[in-house]
C-alpha cells in the first residue's frame, strides 16, 4: 500500500457480504482448474519478475477498499469514465495490471466469460502470498466486476503513507476491520518496495520544521538519506523490509527497531494500540500468518451490493447490447 493523501471518506454504499453469498469452490462446476491456472500464472510471474507479485497482492487492498471488491481499479479510463489508475494512491505506485491480463487471458481459454475479475484479484493476492513464503488458505470466490470506476472515489478513501496509527484505526474500523486486522494487514509490507515520494517528508521536514522524524533509527536513517537525497528522482524505491521478496515476519521486528520505511508503518510501534500486536508478530511468525488470513477473508468480503458482471477483459467493461 504505497499511498499519498489524506481524504474525507465517503462509505455509505458499503455492505459486508455474509459467508455463505461467497463460497469456497465456486467455480467447481464451471471453471474446475481456475485456482491452478491462477497460480501457474503467479509462479511464471515470480519467476520472471519477483517484485512483481507484491504488486498484484497489493491489489485486494487498492480494489476492495474502494466500494468493495468489484476489480473497478482495473478498468482503463475511457472518454466518458475517468477511473482509479490516475487516484493518488495509484498513480506511480500501482504496477504490474499486465499479471492480471496474463491470468485472464488464460481464464478465458479454459472456461470463457465465467471467472471474474474481481475474483482473480483474491486469487491472485492469496497466491503472491503462498509463493513467498507466507500462508496459503481457502479463498471464498463468487464476485461479481463492477460496471464503472470512479477517481474520486479512491481519493476519497485510501490513506496517505503520512498518515498515523489513529487515523489509520478509525479508517478500518470504517470497513468493520479491528486493530488486530489493521497491524496484521499492514504486514502485507513485508513484500516489495515503495518510493522515495512517500519519505521525503520523513526525511527532511517531518514536523513542518525541517527536521528528521526522531523515530527512525540512526544509521537506518543514513540509508534513507543515501537512498533518497533532496535532489533524488523521487520515483526510486526503497525496500519495505530487510526481506523485501519473503512474506515473513521480519517487517515487525524492522518496526521494533526503528527501521519502518513508511511513516504509516512506523507509527504502528509508537501507538499503544498496535504496538502490542507488532511486538506479538514480530516474536511470533504463526501468530502474524493466522491473523494476516482472518484479515484478508475479512477485506476480501468488502461488496458494494451493486450490480455487476464478469468482464471479458479485466480492462474494459463488457460491449453493451443494443
Amino acid at each position: 500500500m504505497s499511498l499519498i493523501l489524506i481524504f474525507l471518506l465517503h462509505i455509505t454504499s458499503f455492505t459486508m457480504v455474509t459467508s455463505w453469498e461467497l463460497r469456497p469452490g465456486f467455480y467447481s462446476n464451471t471453471c474446475p482448474e481456475v485456482e491452478l491456472i491462477v497460480r501457474d500464472v503467479m509462479k511464471k510471474a515470480l519467476a520472471r519478475e519477483p517484485r512483481s507479485v507484491a504488486s498484484v497482492m497489493r491489489f485486494q487492498f487498492h480494489d476492495c477498499f474502494v466500494n468493495g471488491c468489484d476489480a473497478s481499479m482495473l478498468l482503463d479510463d475511457t472518454p466518458t469514465m475517468l477511473g482509479e489508475k490516475l487516484a493518488l494512491s495509484n498513480i506511480n505506485s500501482l504496477r504490474s495490471f499486465e499479471v492480471i491480463d496474463e491470468v485472464k487471458e488464460a481464464l478465458e481459454k479454459a472456461c470463457p466469460g465465467v471467472v471474474s475479475c474481481a475474483d482473480i484479484i483474491i486469487m491472485a493476492a492469496r497466491d503472491a502470498v503462498a509463493l513467498t513464503g507466507g500462508p496459503d488458505w481457502t479463498v471464498n470466490l463468487g464476485r461479481l466486476d463492477s460496471l464503472t470506476a470512479k477517481q474520486e472515489d479512491s481519493n476519497n478513501i485510501m490513506p496517505s503513507p503520512r498518515s498515523n496509527a489513529s487515523y489509520l484505526i478509525g479508517l478500518f474500523q470504517k470497513f468493520n476491520l479491528s486493530v488486530k486486522d489493521l497491524v496484521a494487514l499492514s504486514g502485507s509490507h513485508s513484500l516489495g518496495q515503495a518510493r522515495c515520494f512517500s519519505i521525503m517528508f520523513r526525511l527532511y521536514n517531518q514536523t513542518g520544521s525541517g527536521k528528521t522524524d526522531p523515530t527512525i533509527e540512526p544509521e537506518f536513517r543514513e540509508e534513507l538519506n543515501k537512498l533518497c537525497p533532496l535532489n533524488v528522482d523521487q520515483n526510486v524505491t526503497g525496500n519495505l523490509d530487510a526481506t523485501p521478496f519473503v512474506f515473513d515476519n521480519q517487517y515487525f521486528k524492522d518496526l521494533v527497531d526503528g527501521r519502518g520505511f513508511l511513516n504509516s508503518d512506523q507509527t504502528l510501534f509508537t501507538f499503544p494500540k498496535t504496538k502490542e500486536f507488532v511486538t506479538l508478530y514480530s516474536k511470533d511468525q504463526s501468530e502474524f500468518f493466522d491473523a494476516f488470513v482472518e484479515g484478508m477473508l475479512k477485506m476480501g468480503d468488502l461488496q458494494s451490493g451493486k450490480a455487476g458482471e464478469v468482464r471479458r477483459n479485466c480492462r474494459v467493461v463488457n460491449p453493451r447490447q443494443p
